[in-house]
């Protein structure tokens, strides 16, 4: 067996069936997102449901719409015959995940959810089935063939329920005008929640830190080097008399030059590069991440509205903060 061949068809298979359930994609998607706003903004949530492959599928539905501003939570249809069924309240929706649509358990929740008068929604490939038939709201998912060599083992089947899982979350996002910011609270412990929650201010360093080497255009190259070396700084500031910036020498400023030793008894305005890159000390810290990255800089100068230097972020820093 060709293993590369083997894989690549098999990815095949899967993209096939992506593709089958995206021509397949109906009004009916439309209502269930309309209908899922509408229960989200009078306080409701989804309740996502499903067993086996299914279930794993619908416990990642979950945690991608609670995580995205869409309040969610995963019911396993088992436990809720044992008293879980109390997360299901009357004005939720609940999110059903079988292939077959004829998932013994899944069916058990159906009459207790219809006696709450719960929208039950059925992602199903089946939609002639008993789960269809409870179903106020049918995703059909046809997806042709498993990619398992038996046409048994959920493949395909359960890479189309994720993605149509995801469709679901990021339109209810787009809707309800979810932000990068609102995403930053919801994930507080992370690299991105950080970005997007602090600003620059918070993760810079001032201008009067004794790391921060701020000189005037006047001083001399050698006394530069040495105010960076003792702040422990690749670069130094170059400011006018009231902190207005006017450029950034840099270590690697001083190494395109130090052929000419005559350098360290000149001026550090012939030398600095003007013009740097800056960012506005209230913006958010991501606008800086960005920044280190498409620019390939290591430092980027903080600055407020009047060009008047406030600090400077300095990408060694960013792992200390977990930024990077």
């Amino acid at each position: 067996m060709n293993i590369l061949e083997k894989a690549k068809d098999i990815i095949d298979l899967e993209i096939s069936g992506l593709q089958n359930i995206k021509n397949e994609l109906d009004n009916n998607f439309e209502e269930l997102v309309k209908k899922t706003v509408d229960i989200l903004n009078n306080g409701g949530k989804v309740v996502v449901s499903g067993i086996g492959k299914s279930g794993h599928i619908g416990y990642k539905i979950a945690a991608t719409l609670a995580s995205t501003g869409s309040p969610a939570t995963f019911m396993h249809p088992v436990e809720a015959m044992h008293g879980d069924l109390g997360i299901l309240q009357k004005n939720d929706i609940l999110l059903t995940l079988s292939y077959s649509g004829e998932t013994d358990e899944l069916l058990t929740i159906l009459p207790s959810a219809k006696r709450l008068n719960v929208p039950v929604v059925a992602i199903t490939g089946n939609p002639e089935s008993k789960l269809a038939n409870w179903a106020d709201i049918i995703i059909a998912m046809p997806v042709g063939k498993e990619a398992c060599p038996f046409n048994l083992a959920p493949t395909t089947s359960t890479t189309a329920q994720l993605v149509i899982g995801d469709a679901f979350a990021m339109s209810l996002l787009e809707i309800r005008g979810f932000t990068k910011e609102d995403y930053g609270r919801l994930h507080p412990g992370g690299a991105i929640g950080r970005s997007v929650t602090l600003k620059v201010s918070d993760i810079m360093r001032c201008i009067n830190s004794r790391r921060v080497i701020k000189v005037e255009p006047d001083a001399l190259v050698k006394d530069t080097i040495l105010a960076m070396t003792r702040g422990k700084s690749g670069c130094a500031i170059v400011v006018d008399q009231e902190d207005r910036l006017l450029g950034i020498f840099t270590d690697g400023d001083f190494r395109r030059h130090a052929n000419d030793l005559t350098i360290l008894e000149k001026p550090v305005e012939q030398y600095m590069t003007k013009n740097p890159i800056t960012v506005e000390y209230d913006r958010m810290a991501v606008e800086v991440l960005k920044l280190i990255e498409k620019k390939r800089i290591d430092d980027v100068i903080v600055v407020d509205s009047d060009r008047k230097v406030r600090g400077i972020v300095d990408s060694q820093d960013l792992p200390g903060l977990k930024l990077l």
